[in-house]
């Protein structure tokens, strides 16, 4: 028995948060371009002081010089066993209902996230019943 590919979850990540729905869904909101599905990352500096190090408890202290590192930081969910977001409802133009969906982080960031990335107009709805949106990408 084959799977539906478009029954199969997909996870988008993004700048404070994800969102988890499934993949038909996320293609009919989104549109076929791949490009939501590849977060960008931002990147971060570093700066470590100057200080001394001890091996052994009352041994000789070695001086360590200060420096700086830059690193991307890629968005990320948290790996918990009870880390599976908070559940949403999500309702965007010719979605024909309401679709339920999985949103970790706040929903202030998934609100920014579907304001850059949402080609439809969509709104949410979060367990404790808030409303947002709609969201849209501007010039769509």
């Amino acid at each position: 028995m084959a799977l539906d590919p478009d029954a199969q979850l997909v996870t988008i990540n993004y700048p404070g948060g994800y969102i988890e729905m499934v993949a038909g869904n996320a293609r009919d909101l989104f549109g076929e371009d791949p490009s939501v599905l590849r977060p960008e990352g931002e990147s971060v500096s570093v700066s470590v002081k100057s200080h001394s190090r001890t091996r052994v408890i009352g041994g000789p202290s070695t001086p360590i010089a200060g420096y700086q590192y830059t690193y991307t930081q890629w968005p990320s969910r948290t790996g918990a066993q009870a880390a599976g977001g908070e559940a949403i409802q999500m309702t965007w133009e010719g979605s024909e209902g309401s679709w339920s969906a999985r949103m970790g982080g706040s929903a202030w960031e998934l609100g920014s996230f579907l304001n850059e990335k949402s080609p439809k107009a969509v709104s949410f709805t979060t367990a404790s019943g808030s409303n947002y949106g709609p969201f849209i990408k501007a010039g769509s």
